[in-house]
């Protein structure tokens, strides 16, 4: 019998102790809350995406564009929450919009649907559009008409517009004018009221907004209901793009737009 010793035990490799599956689902599950979380923290506290759906901004956002708006700039209220609960009522740190402001506000009629709009008047403001020229407190709102254009909106419709370089605020930005003799470009003077704002599309002639009341259109609306500010455009597609066809998100990006600031 040989007197030399045997292994030590000390000297045996650990042994790994794996997880049993419930144990690992576990840990994805919370993996997976965590960043759900943090992604709605900073969806409520920062920022939000929105995808414009219309032409009634254009020339300044197109159908197509992908882009985030700052919710800190106004302040936060119940619609800064996703589906808007009634938790709460006015706003909390609030700052008030400056006029020429692209805001992101709640729809007066509904409290939940998104739409998107040039914030033209102020509480106590009375506006007026006069053969296609707005008028704010009596005087015009600052515009140069350019030389008339052919344009191609949604769905590959051309349509000529005038366009007019317009100075509002702090904003510069172009309008579109389709008939300056029509009835949404030759208003009655609105009285905007205490609280509330009056908002306009920069697609004059294309956009269901403060000109029309609640029951077709966006009509006044409440400072509760502004959502954000209009920041950046982060990606913008041409008509076609799908997200179950890869090749168009090559082939029908506008690239020139990406990370164009929003004026």
């Amino acid at each position: 019998m040989s007197d030399a010793p045997g292994p030590s035990l000390a000297s045996e490799p650990p042994v790994e102790k794996k997880n049993s599956p419930a144990r690992e689902a576990f840990e994805l599950g919370k993996t997976i809350v965590g960043a759900l979380l943090i992604a709605l923290v900073l969806r409520v506290i920062l920022f939000q995406p929105f995808t414009i759906p219309s032409a009634s901004m254009v020339p300044t956002l197109l159908v197509g564009d992908y882009l985030v708006a700052s919710k800190y700039s106004y302040g936060w209220s119940r619609h800064s929450i996703p589906f808007s609960p009634p938790i709460f009522k006015g706003r909390i740190l609030g700052h008030d919009p400056a006029r020429g402001d692209i805001v992101l506000f709640k729809l007066p009629r509904d409290g939940h649907t998104d739409y998107i709009k040039r914030l033209i008047g102020l509480p106590g403001d009375k506006v007026q559009v006069k053969q296609g020229v707005v008028f704010i407190n009596g005087k015009a709102v600052e515009a140069t008409k350019q030389a008339p254009k052919v344009v191609e909106e949604a769905f590959g419709f051309p349509r000529e517009v005038t366009p007019f370089v317009t100075h509002l605020g702090r904003k510069t930005f172009t309008t579109y004018s389709t008939d300056p003799n029509s009835e949404v470009e030759n208003t009655d003077v609105y009285t905007v009221p205490t609280g509330e704002y009056f908002v306009m599309g920069d697609n004059r002639d294309n956009s269901l907004d403060s000109r029309f009341p609640t029951e077709i259109g966006v009509g006044f609306v409440p400072a509760e209901n502004l959502v954000g500010r209009a920041e950046i455009v982060l990606f913008s597609w041409k008509e076609g793009a799908s997200l179950f066809k890869p090749w168009t998100w090559v082939l029908n990006a506008r690239p020139g737009r990406v990370g164009r600031r929003i004026e």
